[in-house]
């Protein structure tokens, strides 16, 4: 017959073998212009990479002037409990974030990632601006909130590099998106050490007479929203990729498409269907203990950042190291700018050579010897001081990096964000006692307040070992 038709019915392979285009449905229009062009869309992928990083950059920025910015609020009532409230802040845009990940997971499959990603990028512009102009703590702490319960950009935008390109190109894809939040490692807290404060430090520039005078920490947020607003210009050309199908006929063809593909066998495997897979979730032990490791180590690395930040630019007779936030600045800068290169030139090839977990564990014992010096630092002054810290710092980030690249895992990201969210305010807390007790206990308070972020890195490690985790080690 025509058209090879057999007398078994099998003319309807090719419904159910391959996937059919709708019109109007942006998604499939898509998927028709990947099919004919097989290259490299390096056009949406640079979009998506400033989208990533303009996006990345509020979190990054904020750490080397934050204790400058609580000590101007007049919160707090001595010097020591700036730390307390200071951890707070830090904390909120991830608290929010914690709660609003999943809803914005939903409305992205439901209304398309492009909203998702415009609604982020303008939360960005109007927030980030505000937190700028804050005049009081409370203004601080809500404008930093909203922006982090808006800005639900980490899943979605995930999603959207696998989905913009081809499959051969979404490796690609995903290693934009990280390596954008490498690159708002460097420039995040550069963009912040240098322009805040900016009538002081350049007085010929920025006179105390004008709004960069009147608000010292509008100009950090102020350069963050501009290129906010570049990268929510450039969301125009940026396609979408959600399929849109009305027709309850196609929708249910599509159905059926899915029920056959999800009864076929995938590499010996049947495919469950993503119900099952979300019950089963919490059932599969070894991705759980995965998702628990990361979710510890990143609350240690959090803790670690709020509590350097405040630490290092803290009073010397609070065995603080007296930095400025430019200092902190450069410190935070040259530490991710090391593991932007670690990431890029040395991680593949560990990750290669020995898996990407069994390097986690030499990597959080070397990050808790190290982190064990820092109070000793306080000893220190110039460029001896400004050295080894750099140095240290350094070292640290890149033992974090590969703590964090061992287990990561998306689907943790709700988890991860509640986690990163109690890190800053229980660093702050903690900080703030450490300062009210430099003698008198056993230890002087700073040393007892790293031994205690030492003690998070420590229950990671242990954790890595049997009976809790037992995936395979490559």
């Amino acid at each position: 017959m025509a058209g090879g038709e057999d007398d078994d019915g099998s003319a309807a392979a090719p419904l159910l073998g391959s996937k059919r285009r709708h019109e109007g449905c942006p998604g499939c229009r898509l998927d028709e212009a990947n099919k004919t062009n097989a290259g490299v869309p390096y056009l949406n992928f640079f979009y998506i990479w400033i989208v990533c990083l303009t996006s990345t950059l509020p979190i990054q920025s904020l750490f080397p002037y934050l204790y400058f910015m609580i000590r101007d609020l007049k919160i707090a009532k001595q010097e020591q409990d700036i730390g307390f409230y200071a951890g707070f802040v830090g904390a909120t845009y991830f608290v929010a974030r914690t709660f609003s990940s999943v809803p914005w997971g939903i409305f992205a499959d439901k209304y398309g990632r492009k909203p998702c990603i415009v609604i982020s990028i303008l939360s960005v512009i109007v927030f980030n601006t505000l937190f700028g102009l804050s005049t009081s703590y409370w203004m601080a702490i809500v404008t930093r909130g909203l922006l982090g319960l808006l800005c639900g950009i980490l899943g979605p935008i995930k999603a959207y590099a696998t989905e913009v390109c081809r499959k051969e190109h979404q490796a690609l894809g995903i290693s934009l998106v990280t390596s954008s939040r490498a690159i708002a490692l460097v420039i995040g807290p550069a963009i912040g050490g240098f322009l805040a404060q900016p009538a002081e430090k350049y007085p010929n520039i920025f006179p105390k007479e004008s709004i960069f005078g009147r608000f010292p920490y509008f100009l950090p947020c102020f350069v963050i929203s501009i290129l906010a607003t570049g990268s929510c210009i450039a969301c125009i050309w940026l396609p979408e990729t959600l399929h849109f199908h009305n027709d309850q006929k196609v929708k249910a063809i599509d159905e059926l498409e899915a029920e056959v593909g999800d009864s076929n066998l995938e590499g010996g495997k049947v495919k469950e269907s993503s119900d099952t897979s979300t019950k089963n979730l919490l059932k599969n032990w070894q991705l759980m203990s995965a998702v628990i490791i990361y979710c510890i180590f990143c609350l240690h690395d959090t803790a670690y950042l709020e509590t350097f930040s405040l630490w290092a630019v803290s009073s010397k007779k609070f065995r603080g190291l007296s930095l400025t936030s430019q200092d902190v600045g450069i410190v935070l800068a040259v530490s991710g700018l090391g593991v932007l290169v670690y990431q890029l030139v040395l991680y593949p090839f560990i990750a290669k050579s020995f898996g990407p977990i069994r390097p986690l564990r030499p990597a959080a014992v070397l990050s808790v010897l190290l982190l064990t010096t820092y109070p000793f630092m306080a000893n220190l002054d110039g460029m001896e001081l400004k050295t080894l810290i750099n140095i240290a710092s350094l070292l640290k980030n890149i033992f974090s990096t590969q703590e964090q690249r061992g287990v990561a895992n998306g689907i943790s990201v709700t988890l991860m964000s509640l986690f990163k969210g109690v890190a800053p305010a229980a660093a702050g807390i903690l900080f703030s006692w450490a300062q009210k007790h430099t003698t008198g206990l056993f230890l002087p308070g700073d040393q007892i307040l790293f031994l205690i972020i030492n003690m998070v890195a420590i229950i990671g490690l242990i954790l890595t070992f049997k009976p809790f985790f037992s995936m395979s080690m490559r």
